[in-house]
């Protein structure tokens, strides 16, 4: 027996309830129109009004949160409730920014060795990343709706700035989000089935180093140089893969004013993870020696910032949350598969707001890039799932 099976197995039978079926027609007009709409990082207006009347047209009361006054964006954080008939309630999210570049998206559909796929014109990212989350979310509902099943209370939150280290779903109050209840985020590469069941913690590392300006050429002896400090400093830090849970990395380095001057201020950042709360705690403790072992050799002053960005998730096989999830997939007809990242997504932040948070794969393909792709039948599938995960309520 495969652990899919097995786990869905635990949650009880796992009936296919009409969730076999969407519309498909429906779902790829859908998917085109969210991918003409240019939404890069903090101009994600567009998109907002476009989902917001989407969702109004489904029954939701949609809101904004004040998260911009944060962001930047020249949105909030889009948040909709649709009350339900039957107990329950479930959140569905995803996000509505993508990278660059984005003007002019243009959607092929095509068939070659990867099966029948959409992709961009190659000049463009297809922006799968993540209107193709937001297309399933809306057909899943839609396609729900039609069942004509009593149905629990719906929210879906659709975020700003995601791809700036997770910048909107951050900015969240906590006060805005209904507490304790399942949220499904829809924003992760692996077929349709994969379930992120351990993200790492985040945290970020700021440091500001000063020593004392000189003349390099005439008196470099009563200078100390900012820069030395830094390069001693990252010299003894432990990067990269640290082991199996665990990375650290330095980003950005930034300081002098001219060759012929000893640098009196230099700034860098850095960051690390791990799934293993107390091993990052250790390489923060680590990174933060180094700094100061490098400045009490040379003398100066440092400061030293850490910011912990989102904390890990881990969900164990028998988690109901996993459970419900792994009967949604098998009733779609799917292959359940756990996976462990080393990347964060909203579902770290939301987790951490109080909400049973857990991201799912949905076949994006080569994303961040202008080779991105997603199969048509992965779509297809994600809308699927969305809908079996709601009638798993009903």
């Amino acid at each position: 027996m495969d652990a899919g099976r097995a786990v869905a197995q635990e949650a009880g039978r796992c009936e296919d309830t009409g969730v076999r079926s969407v519309d498909t027609n429906r779902l790829f007009s859908l998917f085109e129109r969210l991918v003409s709409i240019e939404s890069p990082s903090w101009r994600e207006g567009s998109a907002a009004r476009f989902c917001a009347h989407e969702l109004e047209d489904l029954g939701f009361e949609v809101t904004f949160d004040a998260s911009a006054k944060k962001t930047g964006s020249d949105t909030g954080n889009l948040i909709a409730h649709r009350a339900g008939t039957a107990d329950g309630a479930l959140m569905l999210s995803a996000h509505m920014d993508t990278v660059k570049p984005c003007e002019g998206i243009t959607v092929m559909r095509i068939e070659d060795e990867r099966g029948e796929v959409f992709c961009s014109g190659g000049d463009t990212i297809l922006s799968a990343d993540d209107k193709a989350g937001i297309a399933a979310i809306f057909e899943g509902i839609r396609s729900a709706l039609e069942a004509g099943v009593a149905l629990p209370d719906i929210y879906v939150l659709l975020t700003t700035c995601e791809e700036q280290s997770l910048l909107g779903a951050s900015s969240m109050s906590a006060e805005d989000l209904p507490s304790g209840i399942d949220c499904f985020v829809l924003d992760a590469d692996g077929a349709p089935g994969s379930v992120i069941c351990q993200a790492p913690s985040h945290h970020t590392m700021s440091v500001r180093i000063t020593g004392r300006s000189a003349h390099a050429g005439v008196e470099p002896e009563a200078g100390v140089s900012a820069i030395q400090i830094a390069a001693r400093a990252i010299d003894r830090m432990e990067l990269g893969r640290l082991d199996a849970a665990t990375t650290a990395n330095v980003g950005t380095i930034k300081g002098g004013v001219a060759t012929n001057i000893v640098a009196e201020t230099c700034s860098f950042m850095a960051e690390c993870r791990s799934l293993i709360p107390q091993r990052a705690e250790e390489v923060k403790d680590q990174m933060t020696r180094a700094v100061e072992e490098a400045y009490a050799a040379f003398g100066g002053s440092v400061c030293v910032r850490w910011v912990q960005d989102y904390p890990e998730i881990r969900y164990v096989p028998d988690d109901p949350l996993i459970q419900r999830v792994a009967c949604a997939i098998e009733a779609c007809g799917l292959p359940f598969k756990a996976v462990q990242t080393g990347g964060g997504a909203d579902a770290n932040c939301l987790a951490a707001a109080g909400l049973h948070a857990v991201t799912l794969g949905i076949g994006m393909t080569n994303f961040h890039s202008t080779d991105e792709y997603i199969r048509v039948k992965d779509l297809v599938d994600d809308a699927r799932l969305v809908k079996a995960l709601i009638l798993s309520y009903a």
